[in-house]
C-alpha cells in the first residue's frame, strides 16, 4: 500500500474508532489494531497520538469546509434570495446526510474531543459566519437591506447548524425535505 493510501487507512481507522467509542478511546494500539496493522506503521505516519488527532481533525474539517464551499450562497442579487437560501441549506444537508460522521465530529463533538477539534471548529464557523454576512449584506431583495448582517449571518448559520443536529439524531423525524419545507415557510412568513 502506498503511503497517502496507508494514511488514509489509518485516519479512516481512528475516525471509527472516535464515531463509535469516542476520542477517549482513541489510542496507537487501538488504531493499529482496527486497520490490522502494527504500532510502528502508526508510529511512522504520525510520529505520535497528537499527530494522528490533529491530521483526523485536519482532514475532517477540510472535508467539512469543502462540502461548505459548494453549497454556500455567493451573490443574492443574482436571482431569488430566498431560493438561493433554500438551496443552500438543502445542499448543506445533504453534505450532513451524506457524511454523517464527519459533521458529528463538527456539530456534536464528542466527550473528550482535542482542544484542536474545538480551535479548528471555531474557525471554521467564522468562515461560515463572514461568508454568509457579505451574501446576506444587500438584504433579500431590493430595498431590503440587512440592517445587521453579521447577525442575520449568524442567525441563519445557527438556525442551519440546529436542522443539521436535528437530521443527525433522527433523520426519520426530521428528513431534509420536512427541515427545508420548513425554512422556506419561515423565509414566506419573514420576507413576504
Amino acid at each position: 500500500m502506498q503511503a497517502e493510501q496507508r494514511r488514509e487507512q489509518l485516519l479512516d481507522a481512528t475516525k471509527r474508532i472516535v464515531a463509535e467509542r469516542g476520542f477517549h478511546a482513541v489510542s496507537i494500539e487501538a488504531v493499529a489494531r482496527e486497520a490490522g496493522i502494527t504500532r510502528p506503521i502508526v508510529y511512522g505516519h504520525f510520529h505520535d497520538l497528537q499527530g494522528l488527532l490533529e491530521a483526523l481533525v485536519d482532514r475532517e474539517g477540510a472535508r467539512a469546509l469543502g462540502q461548505l464551499a459548494t453549497v454556500l450562497p455567493g451573490d443574492l442579487q443574482a436571482g431569488d434570495a430566498r431560493d438561493t437560501l433554500l438551496t443552500a441549506l438543502g445542499g448543506y444537508l445533504e453534505a450532513v446526510r451524506a457524511d454523517p460522521t464527519t459533521w458529528r465530529l463538527v456539530l456534536m463533538p464528542p466527550e473528550g474531543a482535542p482542544a484542536v477539534l474545538h480551535d479548528q471548529i471555531a474557525r471554521g464557523r467564522t468562515a461560515v459566519v463572514e461568508h454568509l454576512a457579505q451574501a446576506v449584506g444587500p438584504g433579500l431583495g431590493p430595498g431590503r437591506e440587512s440592517p445587521d448582517p453579521e447577525l442575520f449571518a449568524r442567525t441563519l448559520s445557527a438556525v442551519s447548524d440546529e436542522f443539521a443536529r436535528l437530521l443527525l439524531t433522527d433523520a426519520e423525524r426530521y428528513p431534509v425535505e420536512r427541515i427545508v419545507a420548513l425554512a422556506r415557510w419561515l423565509m414566506d412568513e419573514l420576507a413576504p
